[in-house]
Parts: structure tokens; sequence; C-alpha cells
């Protein structure tokens, strides 16, 4: 089949590239010059595991193309989907949807009879019904459906998680685009993976409340995880306790400095705004989101309280992670921006490392020394905190790293290391809900 993209983000791409390799024929469209420039030269704008590789070997079959012309892309086209940034709207929390809306207004006039314009982005309930009525509204006469098809790709796991998913979410409304976008995955159909259809505005609900979802789950295990510091339990056991009951499941039950990236955030925000314009209020996700906040802030005090407090103008952290995850340069609400912003309020310097994510990191901190390595940053320090969890800070050098910082103190904020092992290189060690 013939699939447009319409941006060349991270969702953009990762599924324009999965298409293309399915055997399907996919344009990738997109405003930025620089960007299309860029993949016409190789060049991935993002970094995903896998990705780069992805993307060569479905251009140099001609499968995948990149183009900055959306008229040259849509004539034949079975199916266009909508790809582009969806962000919180500044001053009041809902998702900015004007990028969508203004991709609808665009294509309408040239759409090809029988197409079906697909949300991939994620967009709060009754997206679709607006794109619907701006295309018809241009084309009246035109032939055509609106389906949505939310994304549920971890960042570092993208390639792997669209490819083998645990669902794939059809929202439509009509038989055409039911039996166009089952024609799409069917690839993904002959290895028994599960296809869900549902309506259009089901399918919009059904992104947000998995986001929320999973959100909840981090929120509880991180205020668990506190409870356990006070009364003297680890919270690697409760996790394990509640985990094995499948009903709970094990996943999302790893505590640590909060959530951050670009869905939980901003997705949990707009669910709690369509609750709130619905009149049916989400007073559990509000509680999560304000926790989170509250988390993010406090795992900079608690790196503060382990120095031991009081005046620590002149001293020096190592913050070892950026990004709000490994496998990932993403930077969006990252926990580490207000662990590092919370030391430096402090009167603490900070010399950082990431593997990825540090020309990011650059763009959103500022007075940060960056170091091209974990040992660079340590050198010198009074103390070492992990903030993001890459595998190249699992297994660091103790007897280095206590050589290097001026006090051996780590500050474990994912739980990484085994405290009898760090303890037993003469480190103080503090970790998260142990």
């Amino acid at each position: 089949m013939r699939i447009v993209m319409i941006g060349t983000g991270y969702v953009g791409l990762v599924s324009g590239a999965c298409f293309a390799d399915f055997g399907h024929n996919v344009v990738c469209v997109d405003k930025d010059q620089s960007k299309i420039d860029a993949l016409l030269n190789g060049e991935i704008p993002i970094f995903e595991p896998g990705l780069d590789e992805l993307v060569a070997r479905n251009f140099a079959t001609g499968r995948l193309s990149f183009t900055l012309d959306l008229a040259e892309a849509l004539p034949g086209a079975d199916a266009v989907f909508i790809a582009v940034g969806t962000p919180s709207r500044r001053g009041d929390g809902h998702a900015d949807l004007s990028y969508v809306y203004a991709a609808a207004k665009e294509m309408a006039p040239m759409l090809p009879a029988g197409v079906v314009v697909v949300d991939k982005s994620t967009v709060p309930v009754g997206t679709g019904d607006e794109v619907e009525r701006i295309i018809r509204e241009t084309a009246p006469e035109l032939e055509f459906s609106v389906a949505s098809n939310p994304e549920f790709l971890r960042e570092g796991a993208a390639i792997d998680d669209f490819k083998r998913p645990d669902r794939v979410v059809i929202g439509v409304n009509d038989e055409h685009a039911e039996r166009v976008l089952r024609e799409i995955y069917r690839p993904l159909t002959r290895n028994e993976s599960p296809l869900v259809t549902m309506s259009r505005r089901g399918a919009e609900l059904t992104k947000y409340a998995a986001n929320a979802f999973l959100a909840t789950k981090i929120g509880f295990i991180n205020e668990i995880a506190d409870l356990c510091e006070k009364v003297g339990a680890d919270v690697r056991d409760v996790a394990k306790g509640i985990g094995l009951d499948t009903r709970i499941g094990n996943r999302f039950l790893m505590p640590g400095p909060g959530y951050g990236g670009s869905c939980f955030p901003k997705d949990t925000l707009a669910l709690i705004k369509t609750g709130q314009d619905y009149e049916a209020p989400l007073r559990i996700v509000e509680s999560v989101v304000a926790s989170n906040d509250t988390r993010k802030r406090s795992m900079g005090r608690k790196v503060i309280n382990a120095m031991g407090g009081g005046e620590l103008h002149g001293k020096t952290v190592a913050v070892l992670g950026l990004t709000f995850k490994a496998n990932t340069d993403d930077m969006r609400d990252s926990p580490a921006i207000s662990v590092v912003q919370a030391l430096q309020d402090a009167g603490i310097t900070v010399k950082a490392h990431d593997p990825e994510g540090m020309e990011q990191a650059k763009k959103v901190l500022d007075k940060v020394t960056y170091c091209d390595g974990p040992y660079e940053a340590l050198d010198g320090a009074d103390a070492a905190v992990i903030v993001t969890e890459w595998d190249t800070f699992r297994a660091l050098d103790l007897e280095k790293m206590k050589a290097l910082l001026k006090t051996p103190l780590l500050v474990d904020l994912r739980n990484l290391y085994s405290r009898s092992d760090v303890e037993a290189h003469g480190f103080t060690y503090v970790a998260v809900g142990r």
C-alpha cells in the first residue's frame, strides 16, 4: 500500500521506517528543510537504537522516501498518517493541536478519493471529529475516512515495540477505514499480534488511559519507596511481592526519580484537562501528576541531605545520566533537570556525563560542566549521583571511583548497585526505598 507519513519526528520516522520494512511504499513529509536534508543524506535526527540501519535499508530499496512537498506525496495514497507533535499548550496544559489541524487543512484540497486519514499523534477525545470537519469543509464531495491509530512506542525499544506489539489499537467509524488499516498491519497479524478495533473516540482515549495508568504505577511505587525508607523495609522486596500478583504485574514497579519524557507528562495533563472539560474529574491522575512533580525536586534534596546539608557552596557533584531514561537522547521533562537545578540552587557545582543526551541537555541546563566520560565527571567531585540507568553506569570501577572522588559518596537514584558491594569499597551508599 502507499502510505504518506506527515512528520518525521520520533513517531513519524519510526512508524514510516517500520511500515516500509513491512513492504509498503512510504513517503515521509516534513516542513523542516534541515531534517529532510539530513535524512536524504542518511543522517538520523534522533537517537533510537537500530533506526539508522532500518532507515538506510528501506531508503536504498526505494520503499522509503522523504520530501518537503506534500502535494508531491499525496497522489495515489491509500492512507495518510498525521504524526506531528502535540505538546502541552502553554498556560492551561491542554494538548496543542495546532499542528494536527494545520496538517488536515493543508492536505484537504489534495487528498485522493478513498483515502484514510489516520491520527497517529497522541490526541484528545474528539480530535478525529474535528479533523474530519476541517477536511469536509474544504472538500465536501470527497470520499474519505478518518481513523485513530495511537502509538505505544517506548523510546529505546521503539522498533521492537512496533514490530512485536502487545496490541495495535485501531479506532474507526466505518468499514472502509478498518479494511485499509487491517491491510496495512497485515504483516503483524500473521504473527498473531492482537489487532484491537474500536470506535475512533475509544482509541483516542485508550492512548491517554494507558499512559496515565503506567504513570500511576510509577508514582505509586515511588511513594511506597519513601515509606520503605521510613519503616526500614526494602522496596525491591515489596515490588517483587506485589508484582508477582498477575493482577498487578511487575513492570513499571522500579522506584526512581520520577517519570519524564515526551509522553507521560503531557498526556497525563491532557487527560486531566479532558476530564475537567467533560465534568468527569480524574482525581487519581491529578494526584499522580502532583506527586511526580514533587518527586523530581525531592531527589535533588536527597543528594543534598546525603552530603550533610547545610552550607554546600563550593562543593561539586558528578551527575551520571541526564536523559529521562536510557537508550535515548530525549531530555523532555527529564528528572535530571530538577535534580541539577536543585543542586545548583544550593550552590553546588555540577559536572555531568550522559552517553547520548549532552547536546540536548545543553539546551535546557546552564552552568553545567559536560564531561566526555563518567570518570571525568567523577574526578574531584564531592559526591556522585546516578540519575539515568544507562548500562555504562551499571558496572563502574568502584576502586577507581573512590580514588577520583573527594568523598566516597554514591547516591543511586536507580538502585543499580548492591549496598554490600558498594559499602565494601568504603563508600557511603544512598539508594531509593532501601
